[in-house]
Order: C-alpha cells, then sequence, then structure tokens
C-alpha cells in the first residue's frame, strides 16, 4: 500500500443524519473483496483509508475478513489516528444466521472480530435465510432454499432490535429488500429500519424502491455504485452495460479531469444515496474520497445521467433460488407481489 498520503479533513465529508438523529457519512468504504482480494489487502485498505480521511466503514461476516479488518481498526486507534467514536462500522448478517439466537450470535462474533464494543449499524443482508457455498458458480442452488416466509424474517428482526436495546448496535437496516416486503416488515417492526442497502449506480438507479425508501425515513446505501466491475464471474452476464462507458458520464469526466468512477461517485452523492466502493488502489481510494469534496457535476450533467437509466441490475442473487422459482427475477418482486 503506498505510504504517501494526501488526507482529506473528514469534516468536509457531508452526513446523512438518520430518523434518530445519528449521523452517517455520506460514503463508507466498502470491504467485499470478491475473489481476488486477500482479507489482508482488504485490510490494508482499510487502514490507507482511514488514514486519509474515510470514517465509514462498510463490513459483513460473509466477506471472511473481519478479523483482519478488526486487527487494522486496533492499530489506527492504538496509533492515535482516529477514535473509535469518530468511525462508523457497519456489518451485516448472514443468511444462514436468521434463526432464533443466530442473529445474535453472529453478531456478537463479529463484534469479536471486529474488536468492537458495539456497531454503529447492522444489516440483515438478505432477506432470505438461503445461502451459497462460497465462491460457487451462477448455476449453483442450494436444495435447502425457500421463498421469502415473513415469519422467518420477522424471527431475525426481532433479534436486530434486541441487539440495539442492549446497546451492541446503535442503528439497524435492511439490504436487498423489495417494496412489498418492507410493507410487511414496517407494518410489524417495533424498532425501524434506519437504512436500506441496495444496488445502485447510474445505470440501476431503482426510483421506484429509492423514493419508497425516503418516503419512510429510511436513508438508502448504495453497493456496486461504479457498476462493479470486478463482481465475481456468477454475476457476470452478456446483457450487462457498463457505466464508465456511459457517454453521459464520460462527458463529465472529460469536463472534470477524471476517472467516470469518480462520476459515478459523485452522482450518488449528489442523487442523496450513500455510496460504498471498495477499491484496494491508493489512487482510486483517494479519488472517491475527493469526489464528494469538490468540483460537483452540474443540474445539466446530473440529468443527463439520469435518463441514461438502463435498468441493468448486476448483482441477481441467483445462486439463492429455491426449487420452483423461475428465475432471478423472482427475488425481486417485480410485479409488486412476493413471488411464492
Amino acid at each position: 500500500m503506498n505510504t504517501e498520503l494526501t488526507s482529506i479533513d473528514p469534516a468536509i465529508v457531508p452526513k446523512k443524519r438518520l430518523y434518530n438523529g445519528a449521523q452517517m457519512p455520506a460514503i463508507g468504504l466498502g470491504t467485499f473483496g470478491s475473489d481476488h482480494i486477500t482479507p489482508e489487502q482488504v485490510a490494508e485498505a482499510v487502514k490507507y483509508a482511514v488514514k486519509i480521511g474515510y470514517r465509514h466503514i462498510d463490513c459483513a461476516s460473509v466477506y471472511g475478513n473481519e478479523k483482519q479488518i478488526g486487527k487494522a481498526i486496533k492499530e489506527l486507534i492504538a496509533e492515535g489516528v482516529v477514535t473509535r467514536n469518530e468511525l462508523w462500522i457497519t456489518s451485516k448478517v448472514w443468511n444462514d444466521m436468521h434463526g432464533e439466537g443466530n442473529v445474535i450470535k453472529s453478531c456478537k462474533q463479529s463484534l469479536a472480530d471486529l474488536q468492537l464494543d458495539y456497531l454503529d449499524l447492522y444489516l440483515v443482508h438478505w432477506p432470505f435465510p438461503n445461502y451459497h457455498a462460497p465462491g460457487c458458480d451462477g448455476d449453483s442452488r442450494n436444495p435447502d432454499s425457500i421463498p421469502y416466509s415473513h415469519k422467518s424474517y420477522m424471527t431475525a428482526w426481532r433479534q436486530m432490535e434486541q441487539l440495539c436495546k442492549e446497546g451492541l448496535v446503535k442503528n439497524i437496516g435492511t439490504s436487498n429488500m423489495t417494496i412489498p416486503k418492507f410493507e410487511l416488515l414496517l407494518n410489524d417492526a417495533e424498532i425501524l429500519p434506519a437504512v436500506n442497502e441496495m444496488e445502485m449506480h447510474p445505470h440501476f438507479q431503482q426510483h421506484e424502491l429509492f423514493d419508497y425508501c425516503l418516503s419512510k425515513n429510511i436513508q438508502p446505501i448504495g453497493f456496486s455504485p461504479i457498476g462493479s466491475p470486478a463482481r465475481p464471474e456468477r454475476d457476470k452476464t452478456a446483457d450487462d452495460t457498463v457505466d464508465i462507458e456511459d457517454p453521459a458520464i464520460v462527458a463529465a469526466a472529460n469536463r472534470l479531469g477524471v476517472h467516470p468512477a469518480v462520476v459515478c461517485i459523485k452522482w450518488a452523492v449528489q442523487n442523496g444515496q450513500v455510496p460504498i466502493p471498495f477499491s484496494s488502489n491508493p489512487r482510486n481510494i483517494l479519488g472517491n474520497l475527493k469526489a464528494v469534496t469538490e468540483n460537483p457535476l452540474t443540474d445539466n450533467e446530473m440529468e443527463a445521467i439520469k435518463k441514461n437509466d438502463k435498468n441493468c441490475r448486476l448483482i441477481k442473487g441467483q445462486v439463492f433460488l429455491w426449487e420452483g422459482a423461475n428465475s432471478w427475477e423472482d427475488l425481486w418482486d417485480l410485479n409488486g407481489v412476493i413471488t411464492k
């Protein structure tokens, strides 16, 4: 990792106020290293990112690198680079830990691995108890997979609420949700979700779900904000489009003298979401942070990008399908009804 540091004052990085008053930095560092980045490399990226001004780190138990990230965070705090209170650390419970007692168990394991006393945000990673073997291909199916069960989801959500009450988690939220599933959760939840983490980038803007979340005071967090060029091979199809080749994005990048990926990050923050890009490249890590603190896109550029939405979902989730499902579209309730 490059040791030549150019830092950004964290005070000038925008924040998003959640419904309960919590202030979340408006850009985070993702830590999903895909299949080609080691846990140690992810941890080095975290150390570099915090040293140059990042304060928001998005983790998950399934990424398999929380122990290494925890070591990095402990070292940063010990070195006086940052205090715990200055950091916003997110983690997520994986699909195979939704059962009674398992969400709390999984959270405590993440806390132990990250060497923290509490999480700023804890998410239900997917609204299914379905899971897949690490590194599996796109045709892999688990015979135990089932359609969405609201009863099962609420078993997990009650434990999320309990974690809040015990102070182990400051905020709870959802990920990869749909509006029909939200309608059930919001009706039954005692503690409402503060955020929803969802795929969002210029070629997949999710206008309806985005607007729905805002109407319910749920802050959207966008994963794959530049179109996830390093996503696993199982998630790549011939019909996928490439955000950083979009003419409107390239034109804005040329005006600003930046990489098109930087324009994607600017669009995300100016659009009202919280992007969580990942890179292990110091130049890109810095560029993504600078994207939200200088040289905004013009109204005309924002409108041009909005018009070029391709509705191209990249992370389709097909490995979570159950017996009898027709296609990955069944995961996403595209007709407004939960698919059984």
